[in-house]
């Protein structure tokens, strides 16, 4: 395939740390030369992980691949509360981590399984009168947000280690990982924020495989083309 083309489809790219999911669609667009480029759910800088990126006509099933769920590995911090819930925000509150069993932790994991709703936090790109929350946030304003129904459909727990926890969740699209790390941390009694974040899957695509930032950036472009997934092919994939 060569850059004279315009491809059709879907790249599955491995996001780095520090980079924002629009800085990830300008650097494809510069390096493959497409001006028709979209990505499917954003991911906060600190985040790492799949994001779908899509391309020429991709763009129209955008939607569509962002209606799935999603899987993502993640490391909470107990004992302090962010105005993010991240570590990227300021620090809150702070409190003492009490002594937890497993049976503890799981409890408070388990409360937020199946159908609940969610509050979204301000620093989100949700929009109220066509602005981002997150610009409000940064002038210092909060504003009412409608909770949210969204599902957990399984979750697992890797390490107990205060005053972190390493786990992983399958969730429903419109999902917050910091907010469900934030809210862990309440049930629990000590509070929490979410230190580090990895999306593995969003709907039949994992992360396994997918182009990295460093490759974009060194690699031939054609070798990128070759990448990229045909929409016949993501239709197969999606088991449509």
């Amino acid at each position: 395939m060569s850059l004279t083309a315009t491809p059709d489809g879907v790249l599955l790219v491995d996001k780095a740390a520090g980079m924002t999911s629009h800085d990830v669609v300008a650097l494809v667009r510069r390096r493959l030369q497409i001006k028709k480029v979209g990505h499917c759910g954003t991911l906060d800088p600190i985040a790492t992980g799949l994001l779908l990126l899509t391309l020429g006509r991709g763009t129209k099933i955008q939607d569509l691949l962002m209606s799935e769920d999603k899987e993502y590995a993640g490391t909470l911090t107990l004992g302090a509360t962010t105005d993010t819930q991240d570590r990227a925000g300021q620090i809150l509150e702070e409190k003492a981590v009490p002594s937890l069993t497993e049976e503890t932790v799981r409890a408070a994991f388990e409360k937020y399984r199946g159908d609940f709703y969610q509050m979204p936090p301000m620093v989100s790109a949700i929009k109220q009168g066509g602005v981002p929350l997150y610009k409000l946030a940064r002038q210092g304003k909060t504003v009412e947000r409608e909770p949210r129904l969204v599902h957990v459909y399984g979750y697992k727990i890797q390490r107990i280690a205060a005053p972190e926890i390493d786990f992983s969740v399958n969730c429903s699209k419109g999902f917050y990982v910091r907010t469900y790390a934030h809210d862990i941390g309440a049930t629990l009694g000590c509070g929490a924020h979410l230190k580090d974040l990895r999306r593995t899957r969003s709907g039949r695509f994992a992360v396994d495989g997918a182009v990295t930032v460093e490759e974009i950036q060194n690699v031939d472009p054609v070798d990128i083309l070759g990448r990229i997934l045909t929409l016949p092919e993501v239709s197969r994939m999606r088991g449509a």
